[in-house]
């Protein structure tokens, strides 16, 4: 396989097709970079160069920062087709580049299989196993699937997951490089729903063509971990993904069903398609159980949250700033991007029931206004009170089409932020 090289310069195009920032010379590639942000500039062109046919390139030149390089393999990669991005620079940033190519790579690939392929007990097992690879002895894990979950009183999962021929499952998942005694630094939640017809409230063709991409939080947080491993984690940390398909039968749940979860919380379904919130509410309770000083859950959990933050940010939510700063801070520590939306404590009772302590949802379209916010004003109430909270929407973790910085499929977006967080 032919290798291109590519290298950033900073002279204008020489060229006779007009305000190209791509130029070619033989197997040389030049990104005339322009001065403005240049990240973003660099990712689109790696879409262009990549779009020529090439698949292997040799990153050269020392304009070159570990930024700039992420930048274009984030836009050099494709769900299909092999491709490979040949680093530069000094053992140690091709080593921080390679341990997050392996992360993201793990991500894509869970979130862009087949929903046929991937089952929750499948998926459950191969976050397991991976993080089991990286960890050693320092992981250990448990999946609570089917009934099972019911005897632990996972009430949420188990109504979700209780539709599909395939069971619902908990990944239960200790990191601990710090012994027996060790206190819970940081508990991960994700939402793994491997695929979301909507239930009852069923979805549209168009709109349930890419819940393949359901289980993004989950394949998230599994990947940000695993990450954070490769890079000499030191704390204990815990992970549960809550796995289901949220399917139609006669066994599935209903509008109009109650909901006791295991802290009491009594909850009306009023739409089946607003159903990642009922697993997390398993998850974060379960976090909460650990003693952990910080609970961060990822989700691919809103509309609400594309359409106010749109797809190249992660929303995210926290009762307390410092938590939100602490985000936004290692979020640009790794040119991510995260921007908060609201989240009060009025927004906990922005889904009343008149059956129930709360409804799932507003029974309307998306939720009503403030979706976003009121989605997690609901997952407030499994939370601890005492612990520090970060909800991340992820508004940014899947191109359901090509454009001119993704390739069509997961992009990851998210994974260096929380792995950041983690090795704070």
């Amino acid at each position: 396989m032919e290798i291109m090289t590519v290298t950033l310069t900073q002279e204008a195009p020489q060229s006779l097709w007009g305000k190209a920032d791509v130029t070619y010379q033989g197997n040389q590639a030049f990104i005339h970079l322009s001065g403005t942000d240049e990240l973003r500039q660099v990712q689109a062109a790696a879409r262009k160069i990549r779009s020529q046919g090439v698949s292997k390139v040799q990153l050269d030149g020392a304009l070159w920062s570990i930024d700039s390089q992420w930048a274009f393999s984030q836009g050099f990669t494709t769900a299909k087709g092999e491709f490979e991005v040949l680093w530069c620079g000094d053992s140690e940033i091709q080593t921080t580049l390679t341990h997050r190519f392996e992360a993201a790579s793990f991500a894509r690939m869970l979130v862009n299989e087949t929903p046929e392929e991937l089952s929750p007990v499948i998926l459950a097992n191969h976050a397991a196993k991976w993080l089991k690879a990286i960890g050693g002895d320092n992981v250990s894990y448990d999946i609570v699937e089917g009934q099972e979950l019911l005897e632990a009183q996972w009430i949420g999962l188990h109504a979700v997951g209780r539709g599909s021929e395939r069971p619902p499952a908990m990944l239960v998942l200790d990191f601990n490089p710090l012994g027996d005694d060790a206190e819970v630094s940081t508990a991960l939640v994700g939402k793994g729903i491997t695929f979301d017809s909507g239930g009852y409230s069923i979805k549209p063709s168009e709109g349930m063509l890419d819940m393949k991409c359901d289980m993004g939080g989950a394949a998230t947080v599994t990947a940000a971990l695993g990450l954070a491993m490769k890079a000499g984690l030191n704390k204990r940390v815990k992970l549960f993904l809550c796995c289901a398909e949220n399917l139609i039968s006669g066994h599935a749940y209903k509008l109009g069903d109650i909901l006791t979860y295991k802290n009491g919380v009594t909850v009306e379904v009023v739409n089946t398609d607003a159903e990642g919130r009922l697993v997390l509410a398993d998850g974060l309770q379960a976090a909460s159980d650990t003693g952990a000083e910080l609970i961060i859950d990822a989700a691919t959990l809103t509309g609400a949250a594309v359409m106010a933050v749109g797809t190249n940010y992660n929303a995210i939510f926290s009762p307390q700033m410092e938590t939100l700063q602490l985000a936004q801070q290692q979020a640009a520590s790794v040119a991510e991007n995260v921007w908060p939306l609201p989240l009060d404590a009025w927004h906990k009772d922005m889904c009343p029931s008149p059956y129930a302590d709360t409804a799932n949802s507003r029974a309307m379209k998306g939720g009503g206004a403030g979706g976003a916010s009121n989605a997690a004003g609901f997952l407030w109430r499994f939370v601890r009170p005492d612990v520090n909270w970060l909800h991340m929407d992820l508004a940014g973790a899947y191109a359901s089409s090509a454009n001119s910085l993704w390739s069509a499929g997961a992009t990851a977006h998210g994974v260096l932020t929380i792995a950041a967080i983690l090795n704070k």
